[in-house]
């Protein structure tokens, strides 16, 4: 059971949870979409029984992901996850099992129309997004905004009603430009006074200055009592590389953006072979199928 004492979080004993027992690694870092998620938003039974081979070797499993926290809560049901995750592209610090928010960093809304206007001027008319603030996390966005609209999204053709709140980031697509392009022209343009990710396909997010991935895990890890030479991390995207550039072992799934495969100090299988269940296999042990 996770719980605060005096900013530091703290887990009820394991059994065999003594220093001798623990692996090389003890914070296992995932992100979520493209990873240890299959392209069907499930988790197949493979990954949950390496992700509880990890607890039984007395490591920690942290979920770090783009997704809001408001959004990523049916995905944590399915892991039975109740632990800290890392929300927001490390903007949000959240107790999943107390369903708390623990943090969040927002986007000043004049900063965020200031990068759409210079932005705007170099590439041309975007179609917009905005994530509002917790507890909402409303995604609005407006009418053609990605390839098809989800459920759930507000749809606006008026740009002026995605300022009424406050948000905590900003999404930008170009109908014709790709979004590598469009990522490039907004950190040359804005990079000092924001951060400027590419985590999906079409979506070039910004967000408040200072938020990484990495930033957010070294906060949790911190609070874990680990630190970054204890951490194998995984992901799919550019968002992800400053985690796999902080911690001990970065692991890019081979569907990954080139960029992040670049870099990674390893290459898994993709996410829909089970790439990061294959990896912790090989690090924690095989556990046993169910008879």
């Amino acid at each position: 059971m996770l719980t605060l004492d005096s900013g530091r979080v703290t887990w009820d004993t394991l059994p065999g949870d003594g220093l001798a027992d623990r692996p090389a690694f003890r914070l296992v870092a995932t992100d979520l979409d493209g990873t240890l998620l299959r392209d069907d938003q499930t988790v197949s039974e493979r990954t949950l029984r390496a992700l509880a081979r990890v607890a039984e070797a007395g490591a920690r499993h942290l979920v770090v992901t783009g997704r809001p926290a408001a959004a990523c809560k049916q995905y944590l049901a399915a892991l039975g996850y109740r632990g800290l995750a890392v929300c927001g592209q490390g903007a949000q610090l959240y107790d999943a099992g107390a369903d708390r928010l623990l943090s969040s960093a927002s986007l000043d809304l004049g900063l965020a129309q200031e990068v759409v206007e210079r932005v705007e001027a170099v590439l041309g008319p975007l179609e917009l997004g905005v994530v509002t603030a917790p507890p909402e996390s409303r995604f609005k966005v407006t009418p053609r905004f990605g390839e098809r609209v989800r459920h759930g999204w507000d749809v606006t053709a008026d740009r002026g009603l995605l300022w009424t709140d406050p948000i905590d980031k900003l999404v930008l697509h170009h109908t014709s430009v790709p979004e590598d392009e469009v990522e490039s022209v907004a950190r040359m343009l804005c990079g000092d006074r924001v951060t400027v990710v590419h985590s999906v396909r079409g979506m070039v997010e910004v967000l408040p200055a200072g938020t990484t991935k990495a930033a957010g895990v070294e906060r949790a890890a911190r609070l874990l009592g680990c630190d970054a030479a204890e951490t194998v991390a995984f992901g799919d995207m550019p968002n992800d590389i400053p985690l796999l550039a902080w911690a001990g072992h970065g692991v890019a799934v081979a569907n990954a953006h080139p960029a992040l495969r670049a870099m990674a100090d390893e290459i898994a299988p993709g996410n829909d072979e089970d790439g990061v269940a294959v990896v912790l296999e090989r690090l924690f042990g095989t556990p046993e199928e169910p008879s």
